[in-house]
């Protein structure tokens, strides 16, 4: 046709990174759970789904901030200044 492959075109690589994105989202929520699940037990649906909901830079800011945490009141205090 136009010497233009499907992975060549723009919606193409917008829906290439769009999936990045959230396998790049997906893993870091699952890895803030594990290291929180870690540190102080099981976490309620309530703070898992919060914590699911999160975008990916605040997730981002979450996995450092949870370095600080001492109880799961913290990460709660945490959560709801988000």
């Amino acid at each position: 046709m136009l010497g233009i492959t499907l992975k060549e075109t723009r919606v193409y690589q917008e829906i290439k990174e769009e999936g990045r994105e959230e396998g790049r989202e997906e893993a870091t929520v699952k890895l803030v759970i594990r290291q929180l699940t870690k540190r102080f037990g099981e976490l309620s649906e309530e703070m898992r789904s919060a914590i699911t909901g999160l975008p990916l830079p605040v997730l981002e800011n979450l996995s450092e901030a949870l370095l600080d945490f001492t109880s799961l009141a913290d990460l709660q205090t945490w959560l709801d200044r988000q």
